[in-house]
């Protein structure tokens, strides 16, 4: 009975400060009025998302994860004039990597604790609140975040840091069903956002840290029964099982921690997969260690594979593959050709033929790069750096990566697509260790993330020649993500606690604004009786903004970690 009065003593304090809040900045700007009335999204709605512009039904907007929205009322000639409309604190001791879902004037965002809040969209005004009743017992939880929800059928979705689904009542926040999902230890959990697709949803595992072994695993939708699961590690006997010596299979690791992507004309699920385990000490995992590292193709209906392509073959550095798919289609010599944009933390980028998986082009997002020396025609790495046990060394990536959970951006507008490079370094020994099936498992002892002479930047490349368009320069390494719009702007937030937007064509800063509070969520917009808003979250509390400003540590002093919330803006209402 205390804990869960403590609950309803929390629940009542976030609405009441979410109120105050919404109330201060109420002469900010024109508020509608929406109700919880059509808020069933299907997958096929998702699958239309471009129709709906004035929600954002999914992780990545839509299920090609450009990050895009089609909204132009916000753009060059007029992002100077965005002022803040309302804010929402969702409290919690660590901040938010989370996007939020829009339907229908309803906007549901879910916090590193995993708590869900719905949220009026046009006003602030919360809704209702879900409480998950514990994360306690995951790896994740101290040092990982939560990236997100899915939403359909009358249901939000959530993976939790102690390895739940949970499905939530979309208009009352009441939950429907809690499933465990399935594991020989239960070392692991979810940061990655679901993946609705038809009647399932699909959703990884952390665990690239951990003698763990890897996958994929899909859940019907209404229920939460399993229908499929798809392991990242062959077993003995399966295709790619000759790439594991002895019994290294079963804690190979090979995490799937970040949403994948869905082609609905082909069923195929796209999914990149993290690193081997140990990180950093290979001699006992001989061989190319498939399917780590790799881009998979897998059936949407079955979890079969389809197509793979292994990026970084027998990884030494943690340069896992999780990042998005990014779908796009092209016309070349009459044709229309279905690509997939794909880029690990190793600093390379890679365009597939998302049909049959064979490589394209692959071009260099980062520019400080040292691990290998350059890939060969057929996208391997050349003459990679084999640390030696017991050798202290430096590697460019560092294990952060180029880039990390903190997606890139496509706009079909421009053709280009977007990236964040951190451009740092580490340094580690390689060590062997004795570990049982759910320990840590690093091998190796880690001394310390380096910045270095490159400057960390958001690019814009051409995919199809690999071409760099421009590059903007930030103080220190962003780890937010990055927003495309129609009114040819790029919106994203640094650890300084800004929130800016950039041309697209040009990359000039055009607008920005201090949250007070590191930025490392992605930015989305939606709109309300014909009103543009931008959504951003703020306050870095996983490992990866830690080091970034331990780097930095001019850029700690000012700005909280723990600063958990919500900034919705829009151009006043006189401006349309």
């Amino acid at each position: 009975m205390e804990k869960m009065a403590m609950i309803r003593k929390h629940r009542i304090a976030i609405r009441l400060r979410s109120v105050g809040v919404f109330s201060a900045l109420l002469s900010l700007g024109f508020w509608g009025a929406n109700s919880l009335a059509a808020q069933e999204p299907t997958a096929k709605r998702i699958e239309q998302a471009e129709k709906e512009p004035r929600n954002w039904l999914t992780f990545f907007g839509n299920y090609r994860a450009w990050s895009y929205s089609p909204l132009d009322q916000i753009k060059r000639e007029n992002v100077k004039q965005l002022v803040p409309v309302w804010a929402f604190p969702t409290g919690g001791q660590n901040g938010l990597q989370a996007a939020p879902l829009v339907v229908d004037g309803v906007l549901y965002l879910e916090n590193h604790q995993n708590h869900v809040f719905a949220i009026e969209a046009a006003t602030g005004r919360p809704l209702w609140t879900y409480v998950y009743g514990s994360s306690k017992g995951s790896a994740s939880q101290p040092i990982l975040g939560t990236r997100g929800l899915a939403i359909g059928y009358g249901m939000v979705y959530m993976g939790t840091h102690d390895n739940h689904m949970v499905a939530i009542d979309a208009k009352t926040g009441k939950e429907v069903w809690n499933v465990q999902v399935p594991d020989t230890v239960q070392c692991c959990g979810i940061t990655a956002a679901p993946l609705l697709v038809k009647d399932k949803v699909i959703t990884g595992v952390t665990g690239g840290e951990v003698a763990h072994r890897g996958y994929l695993t899909a859940f019907d939708a209404k229920t939460g029964k399993m229908v499929w699961r798809w392991y990242t590690i062959p077993a003995p006997g399966e295709p790619g099982s000759e790439t594991w010596p002895g019994d290294s299979w079963k804690i190979g690791g090979g995490s799937t921690w970040f949403t994948g992507s869905y082609d609905p004309e082909l069923n195929l699920i796209y999914w990149g997969i993290g690193n081997p385990s140990s990180d950093f000490y290979g001699d006992r995992r001989k061989g190319l260690n498939l399917y780590t590292d790799s881009l998979v193709a897998v059936d949407a209906d079955t979890g079969k594979l389809r197509w793979h392509f292994q990026e970084i073959p027998h990884d030494l550095w943690d340069f896992d593959a999780n990042a998005e798919p990014v779908l796009i289609d092209v016309d070349q010599n009459s044709q229309r050709r279905k690509l997939v944009i794909h880029s690990n933390k190793g600093g390379y980028a890679y365009v597939f033929d998302r049909e049959t998986g064979k490589l394209v082009k692959v071009f260099p997002y980062a520019q400080t790069l040292n691990w290998s020396g350059g890939l060969d025609n057929d996208g391997k790495p050349l003459k990679p750096v084999v640390p030696a046990k017991g050798s202290d060394y430096v590697f460019c990536p560092g294990t952060i990566g180029a880039r990390n959970f903190n997606h890139s951006a496509y706009s079909p507008r421009t053709g280009l697509w977007y990236s964040n490079n951190f451009e740092i370094c580490a340094r580690l020994e390689p060590e062997e260790l004795d570990v049982k099936e759910g320990d840590r498992y690093f091998g190796g002892t880690f001394t310390g993330q380096l910045s270095t002479s490159g400057k960390p930047n958001i690019s814009a490349f051409d995919p199809l020649t690999g071409e760099r368009k421009w590059t903007f320069a930030t103080n220190y390494p962003n780890a937010s993500s990055l927003l495309a719009t129609a009114g040819d702007l790029i919106f994203a937030g640094d650890l300084e606690g800004y929130a800016f937007a950039l041309d697209a064509k040009s990359g000039e800063k055009l607008w920005s604004f201090n949250t007070g509070a590191k930025i490392a969520s992605p930015p989305v917009s939606f709109s309300i009786n014909g009103r543009q808003y931008i959504a951003i979250s703020t306050g870095g509390g996983s490992i990866v903004e830690r080091t970034l400003t331990d780097l930095y540590p001019e850029a700690k002093g000012h700005v909280p970690a723990d600063a958990s919330t919500l900034f919705v803006f829009a151009l006043p209402a006189n401006i349309r």
